[in-house]
């Protein structure tokens, strides 16, 4: 299949949403880290949704995520 000649932006992601406190939870738990959890305000631009819209991705590359949230951080801590 022939891309189109501008197809725009084609976000590439995982469309299934984590909060920044599942992914901190993740990394402690998966490093054995003891780090406490700190919570601060949000800057008021923050966005209320982290969830790509991978629909253009899904169309026009075929291309689907592969690799679960646990998984990555488990390839990316082993890596360091």
């Amino acid at each position: 299949m022939a891309l189109p000649s501008d197809p725009g932006p084609v976000n590439l992601g995982n469309p299934t949403e984590h909060t920044i406190k599942d992914l901190a939870s993740a990394i402690i738990k998966l490093t054995g880290s003891t780090s406490p959890l700190t919570y601060s305000s949000l800057p008021t631009d923050d966005p209320q949704q982290r969830q790509p819209d991978i629909s253009k991705a899904r169309q026009l590359l075929n291309w689907e995520p592969r690799v679960t949230l646990e998984e990555g951080l488990r390839i990316t801590i082993d890596a360091i």
